[in-house]
């Protein structure tokens, strides 16, 4: 987020780590240019793309309405500045944060007790499957139906962003094991639910691509001959746990009808690859490798999704 000191706004968003590095790059290279005598602007610009503080933002707010005063926002980025580096008030907010959470208890406790049940985000994808009997989570399937009903023609689906809020209420609902119906009219916006399928993907403890393949699947990518290049990215799929590769299949497959329909979402197989890449399969440990590796990764999506009948058919075809 930037605040300029008219009182603008911006918010960049993006669930990719790296692109979020470059922009902080290059955003703060723009800064570091200006005149000498902005140097106070882009100082307080350069802190509030590092750290948001939502303490001094309250305090500078209105107690009545909540806006920010006229008189008010040309400081404001000013005020969070000078209140940040407050030392006093940093280690007073550091020992409470620090007696509040020694007094929680686990999660693994709560869930002992009953207070709080299994949740699906977060938790591993064969937990999720043996909770419900199933081999893939019952919320990949609804979002899939969704989506497939009411998103394959909307331009930019699974690249544009939904409203987080509503995206963290709909994973609330889910984790809460609450009935759930994505034709609800507070589910309404398309962008939601495929912004909850990819959070509850990138939020799995262990890659849909288990970290144990990660290695694999790259070195099966370099591969020039593209006839062995796919026959060995096949044996690799078929060696996954079954409900890895049958939530892959059912994804892919929903995946490739998007795909199907570039003409009018805009959405192409590389497109695809870019948005999944990352989520579905990462390396256990980051290296100096990353750019590399998300490379690796687009391309391996990419090409599945070109190749699916091929590498997810029966053994016949």
């Amino acid at each position: 987020q930037i605040t300029t000191v008219s009182g603008n706004e911006f918010l960049l968003q993006s669930d990719i780590d790296f692109l979020i590095l470059d922009w902080f790059h290059a955003i703060k290279n723009a800064i570091d240019r200006l005149p000498k005598e902005r140097s106070c602007t882009s100082r307080n610009l350069e802190f509030k793309l590092r750290r948001s503080s939502s303490i001094e933002l309250l305090n500078s707010l209105d107690t009545e309405s909540k806006e920010p005063k006229p008189e008010h926002r040309k400081s404001l980025i000013f005020r969070l500045n000078y209140s940040a580096s407050d030392t006093n008030d940093r280690s007073r907010v550091k020992s409470r944060l620090k007696k509040f959470i020694s007094r929680r208890p686990s999660l693994k406790t709560l869930q002992e007790k009953g207070l709080i049940k299994d949740q699906i985000f977060g938790s591993h994808l064969h937990l999720v499957c043996e909770h419900e009997k199933s081999t893939v989570p019952q919320f990949v399937r609804l979002c899939i139906k969704a989506v497939e009903k009411r998103g394959l023609d909307v331009d930019g689906i699974y690249r544009v962003s939904g409203n987080l809020a509503t995206i963290q209420k709909l994973r609330f609902v889910v984790n809460q094991e609450e009935k759930l119906n994505l034709d609800d009219s507070q589910w309404e916006d398309i962008h939601v639910v495929t912004g909850a399928l990819k959070m509850f993907f990138r939020e799995l403890p262990e890659p849909l691509f288990p970290y144990c393949f990660f290695e694999q699947f790259v070195e099966a990518i370099k591969i020039q001959d593209n006839a062995t290049r796919i026959k060995s990215i096949r044996t690799l799929v078929k060696k996954l746990p079954r409900p890895n590769y049958d939530t892959m299949k059912i994804l892919f497959e929903h995946l490739k009808k998007i795909a199907a329909k570039e003409s009018v979402n805009l959405m192409s197989t590389q497109s695809l690859g870019i948005v999944f890449g990352p989520t579905l399969l990462r390396p256990e440990k980051e290296t100096g490798n990353m750019a590399v590796h998300m490379l690796y990764q687009n391309q391996i999506v990419e090409l599945m999704l070109s190749e699916y009948s091929k590498i997810f058919g029966s053994e016949e075809d």
